[in-house]
């Protein structure tokens, strides 16, 4: 029998909206059958960087700040140069997320970061695998991916509202993320195990 998927999050959350967003993709990749590490980047361990390396896949997570992700996740980002020398996070599985006050906020640039970085890193992307929702004039602010992202889970939370605002479909899409990189995860597994590899 193929083990549990082992998943980390890590993320950074300026005023707490993010984190939400975070629980939700812990929410779904847990009841996909993940185990799940959280991991806030502005201060990282010894412990939590060896979670993130021994994990099977890692999804990305920050508000968009001016048009990329937060400095606190930039400066993880430069710290993982060690893992990138090493090659320590080779063939992980990747994903991210991101949250912005304005709805488009150029969360894509966020999104196209964290794919750049998982890349960088040798990993593998798993995009969101939904449709846009809230597209016609039949489709409503409730659908899943709302928002019209692919690539990853986007939420958008005006600057104003307290974290208890961030939007239902928004988080619903990010355990719909946390779901699926568990079960593409769980697929690499599963076939890794059946090649030997």
């Amino acid at each position: 029998m193929t083990r549990k998927p082992s998943i980390a999050i890590a993320y950074h959350s300026g005023h707490g909206h993010t984190e939400r967003l975070a629980q939700a993709v812990r929410t779904g990749a847990a009841a996909a059958g993940a185990e799940v590490t959280m991991i806030q980047v502005g201060d990282v361990t010894a412990e939590q960087w060896h979670a993130l390396d021994t994990a099977d896949a890692i999804v990305f997570g920050s508000p968009t700040y001016m048009g990329t992700a937060s400095g606190d996740f930039h400066a993880f980002a430069e710290a993982t140069s060690k893992r990138w020398q090493a090659q320590a996070w080779k063939d992980k599985t990747a994903a991210g997320f991101t949250n912005s006050a304005c709805k488009s906020g150029d969360k894509h640039s966020t999104l196209a970061y964290f794919a750049t970085l998982a890349a960088q890193h040798q990993m593998n992307w798993v995009n969101l695998g939904l449709p846009p929702g809230w597209y016609t004039s039949t489709g409503s602010e409730n659908d899943l991916n709302r928002l019209g992202y692919f690539s990853g889970a986007a939420a958008t939370t005006p600057a104003d509202l307290p974290v208890e605002s961030v939007h239902k479909a928004d988080l619903a899409t990010a355990e719909h993320l946390g779901a699926r990189v568990a079960h593409h995860t769980g697929v690499v597994l599963a076939g890794r195990a059946a090649l030997g590899v």
